[in-house]
């Protein structure tokens, strides 16, 4: 998030995209709900109507994959209408030429509309309240990014800020809600397959030094594969062996049956986690690892807030904490890793990334630092790019609608949307283990809107066949309004009904190689 979660309750208006916040985010949710009774203005634009829909002021129900088109619209208007910061655009940016407006013309309410399925009024209506605002956040999840286009997805929500001047103060800004308690810190910490911590790139050679002396070893000039290049390369026997931490990509990745088929092509897995997730039961050593609740540490949440973790309990049977697995794994490896205590780790981090440089334990005991903290006398960064921006001007980047890479047809006539819901979480390795949450969650299910459930002769509550070009799931329909015609949901938390069946694993983003979890095309028959 380029802003804090206090700030949520003074945004004027909220623009909230792809993001089922109520039941993904619901203490962000909370603040929003806030924010509404001191008198904001709520945008949503989702192709669902999710719980949030009935505080706004204004819904978007777009066709799933037209994002581009929807964003490009209401910039169309702004634009138009004389309603862009000319100041902000002429001191604080670039790229914001002929050519670039030459685009946004194309993108006429009316056009869009055709596009979207949203009426051209309400295009324009929310462009002017989004452009009249003074403190306009706007907040988003995988509904923006999993797609085949999503990078573009998120260059668009970056040229509405900027058109707008939406950056570099409080209470407005672009905010991803990151989906776990810690995929902040991962990243940050250089869990990506280009950069080393603190998103230093792998490729350019004085920063690769600077690591190399740290850590005292050679390092490659090579950037990794992504997760979804891995599995490919192990079903062509490039590479031969994997080691899979806290993840379960048997359920979540695209496409269960390719994913199977990559994991056992290995000579070798290793799955640290736990629990036996399905991913587990596929390895030929499982590392019995520690929760949050069993080690120390830090996290570090959606608003780049770092904070501390502290053991509540002792790890059962032989779990050992992750950091003491991989030091034991690199010790038998050759390369000796000799931390006495988390906290020499972290001091190490803040020699690496100068964004930590300033924080330590003591310093993170009320309540945590956001980063950047570059000094020990530094207060922590509230909100980001308040004296500008790294790169000096933010870029304005110039994106075209394209269709989705998979289209629906005579034989695959519906467009399945996945995601999660309120009770369960992720691949449910965790909540699927607790009685309380399953008797009120208990099974997948298929949503489907009233008028296609009576053209189809399915009834609310019987079991169906969902089908794509990958394979097909019995799930149990539940007729409802949430999606208009032509779509349908299925949440992807119950490996007995795995909505990730029937997602593809090749229609990736040429970019950050992200699947199109939002869009496929299938088609649903009476069982």
């Amino acid at each position: 998030m380029t802003n804090s979660m206090a700030e949520i309750e003074n945004n004027d208006v909220l623009f909230i995209i792809g993001s089922n916040t109520k039941e993904n985010h619901p203490i962000v949710a909370l603040k929003m709900i806030k924010a509404k009774r001191k008198g904001a203005k709520i945008i949503i634009a989702d192709p669902r109507r999710v719980p949030m829909v009935r505080f706004a002021d204004i819904w978007l129900q777009h066709k799933p994959g037209t994002d581009v088109a929807l964003l490009n619209g209401m910039m169309h208007v702004i634009v138009k209408e004389g309603l862009i910061k000319k100041d902000f655009i002429s001191s604080m940016t670039e790229g914001f030429d002929d050519e670039f407006r030459k685009n946004i013309d194309e993108y006429t309410p009316d056009a869009v509309s055709k596009i979207t399925g949203v009426p051209a009024e309400l295009i324009v209506k929310a462009a002017r309240l989004y452009a009249g605002s003074d403190k306009a956040g706007i907040y988003y999840t995988m509904g923006i990014t999993q797609h085949a286009h999503g990078t573009e997805n998120v260059f668009s929500v970056a040229n509405l800020a900027l058109l707008t001047g939406n950056l570099g103060k409080e209470s407005a800004g672009v905010n991803p809600l990151r989906g776990q308690n810690n995929v902040q810190g991962a990243t940050d910490m250089g869990c990506i397959s280009n950069s080393y911590p603190g998103y230093q790139r792998v490729t350019i050679p004085a920063i690769r030094e600077k690591f190399e002396a740290l850590w005292k070893v050679k390092l490659s000039e090579k950037e990794g594969l992504t997760a979804t290049e891995m599995l490919p390369a192990a079903e062509k026997g490039v590479i031969k062996a994997l080691y899979i931490m806290g993840e379960n990509p048997v359920i979540s990745d695209p496409d269960v049956a390719h994913t199977t088929k990559a994991l056992k092509a290995l000579d070798f897995l290793v799955v640290q986690d736990i629990f036996m997730t399905e991913t587990a039961e596929l390895a030929d050593v499982v590392l019995p690892a520690s929760s949050f609740a069993e080690k120390v540490g830090t996290f570090t949440n959606t608003e780049r807030r770092v904070q501390r973790v502290r053991r509540a309990v002792n790890s059962p049977g032989s779990a050992m904490k992750d950091s003491l697995i991989i030091m034991e794994l690199s010790k038998r490896m050759g390369y000796e890793m000799s931390y006495h205590h988390t906290v020499e780790i972290f001091r190490e981090i803040g020699q690496a990334w100068p964004a930590m440089a300033g924080m330590s334990y003591a310093r993170l005991e009320d309540g945590g630092l956001q980063w950047p903290c570059p000094t020990h006398d530094h207060p922590g960064t509230q909100f980001l790019f308040k004296g500008g921006f790294p790169r000096g001007k933010g870029r304005f980047s110039l994106v075209k609608y394209k269709q989705s890479v998979e289209l629906t047809d005579k034989d695959y006539p519906f467009i399945l949307t996945t995601g999660r819901q309120l009770f369960q979480y992720h691949t449910g390795s965790m909540t699927r283990r607790v009685k309380p949450i399953n008797a009120v969650s208990p099974e997948a299910y298929v949503e489907i809107n009233p008028e296609d459930a009576k053209r189809l002769a399915i009834v609310d509550g019987k079991q169906v066949k969902v089908s794509s070009r990958r394979g097909s799931i019995m799930v149990k329909a539940r007729v409802s309004k949430w999606p208009n015609a032509g779509v349908i949901f299925i949440p992807f938390h119950f490996k007995e009904a795995a909505a990730n069946v029937l997602t593809s694993s090749t229609s990736l983003d040429p970019l950050s190689k992200i699947p199109s979890f939002k869009v496929s095309a299938v088609r649903i028959e009476k069982a």
